[in-house]
């Protein structure tokens, strides 16, 4: 045999091998490659490849997933609605702070916590009392208010998620729209009541206890707080900022109400920011009170309205109606007219742009005030406008229904069959 017929020979032999390996390889029943080959078609949507964090590359061999890590959480905002994501962020932080506090005694001494502004409140007046300390604004508050709103994004998704769904489930809701709603009126419903009895007791040590209007001008500026005057405003302004991004970013589907509730967050957002920064926080305490009180029997009514519990939904409703009527009206318009009328109350000496001395309240601030005000009773009186026509078909139509949410579930499948667990409690 020549050398060319040896060399042709090798060749073909060789490409039956390849040819036979190839066959091997891309046999399912093969007892050697079978069980290794893809068992769904590359690319096939099925419970158990997503949820594997091994994944084939496209010649058949298995690959490890690579799952976000700690910046990835960050940069893609998943922090916002995985409150895994979120917690990492604040476990990361409180490590360090906590790490710190152990080892900088013996490193550094000298040298503060520089976490501890995610955490605690700063900026303490240094000639204050030991036993009775004052604090002053400055610009790490912001970093307080960034660390609570992640805060705030792991604690509405951990009510929402783990406390109120499942606690719709047992009350026989079944519609997705709606075991969502009352995820999200469960996380409402405990915010506006520990921060409306947080509110009370913070106005208790004031000298405006209760809504003493005179009181939110005499002796201006009041610019040293209380620790949990200060703690208790940006705990707010926190939690307001990350309802703005919920609403922004569509993570609760829209009410017909949409448009009135982006310009209430704008308008909140923008009274906490302005009534902090020029030393209001007594008048910015008494409307969050006067907010923060009804918001909780609005949300705890809801919260009936979808477990169906009659009777008791109907008592919910007057005491609705009643701490509406009482602190969402009758409380915000004697804070209106406080703001026109008793503005001169301020000391002339103080009614100047002073920053440097705390005195923000120049003329045209009274204007400033007033209107985000107004434009926030505007609101109240539209929304009281909603309860009054509620309780009005209640009457003629005897039904006692959410004018926001009547057509919450259009176009949403049931995930089982309706309940018929209705109760009259």
């Amino acid at each position: 045999m020549s050398k060319e017929q040896t060399v042709n020979t090798g060749l073909h032999q060789r490409r039956d091998n390849a040819g036979l390996l190839s066959r091997i390889e891309t046999d399912p029943a093969h007892h050697l490659t079978g069980p290794f080959m893809t068992q769904t078609p590359l690319g096939g949507n099925t419970p158990s490849s997503d949820g594997s964090p091994v994944s084939t590359n496209g010649d058949g061999f298995p690959s490890i997933k690579t799952k976000p890590g700690f910046w990835d959480d960050i940069k893609t905002f998943r922090w916002i609605v995985n409150p895994a994501s979120s917690f990492k962020i604040l476990f990361f932080f409180v490590i360090l702070w906590a790490n710190w506090e152990v080892l900088a005694p013996y490193v550094a001494p000298s040298l503060s916590n520089p976490f501890e502004p995610l955490l605690f409140i700063s900026h303490q007046v240094p000639s204050s009392l030991s036993d009775d300390p004052r604090y002053q604004k400055g610009y790490l508050d912001l970093v307080f208010v960034a660390f609570h709103i992640v805060f705030f994004c792991f604690l509405r998704q951990v009510i929402t998620i783990t406390i109120g769904h499942p606690a719709a489930k047992y009350f026989g809701i079944r519609k997705h729209a709606k075991v969502d709603r009352f995820g999200e009126q469960s996380y409402a419903v405990v915010y506006f009541a520990v921060m409306g009895a947080w509110g009370y007791r913070v106005m208790a040590q004031l000298p405006t206890y209760w809504f003493q209007s005179k009181c939110y001008w005499i002796d201006y500026p009041h610019w040293d707080m209380k620790p949990e005057l200060k703690r208790y405003y940006l705990t707010h302004g926190a939690y307001w900022c990350q309802q703005l991004i919920v609403l922004l970013l569509g993570l609760e589907k829209p009410r017909k109400d949409y448009a009135e509730l982006v310009v209430h967050h704008f308008v909140t957002i923008w009274l906490i920011g302005w009534s902090y920064l020029v030393n209001m926080t007594r008048l910015g305490n008494a409307v969050y009170l006067s907010m923060d009180i009804p918001d909780t029997f609005l949300s705890a009514s809801m919260l009936l309205n979808y477990m169906r519990w009659e009777k008791s939904k109907t008592v919910a409703y007057i005491i609705l109606l009643i701490t509406w009527t009482y602190f969402r009206q009758w409380l915000n318009l004697k804070i209106l007219w406080s703001v026109w009328f008793e503005y001169d109350l301020v000391s002339e000496a103080h009614r100047r742009w002073a920053p440097e001395t705390g005195a923000w309240l120049t003329w045209w601030l009274k204007y400033q005030m007033f209107g985000p005000l107004l434009m926030l009773q505007f609101l109240n009186i539209f929304w009281y406008f909603l309860i009054l026509r509620i309780g009005y078909r209640a009457v003629t139509q005897a039904r006692l229904e959410d004018e926001r949410s009547d057509d919450e579930d259009d176009g949403v499948k049931e995930d089982d069959e309706p309940s018929t667990n209705k109760k009259s409690n």
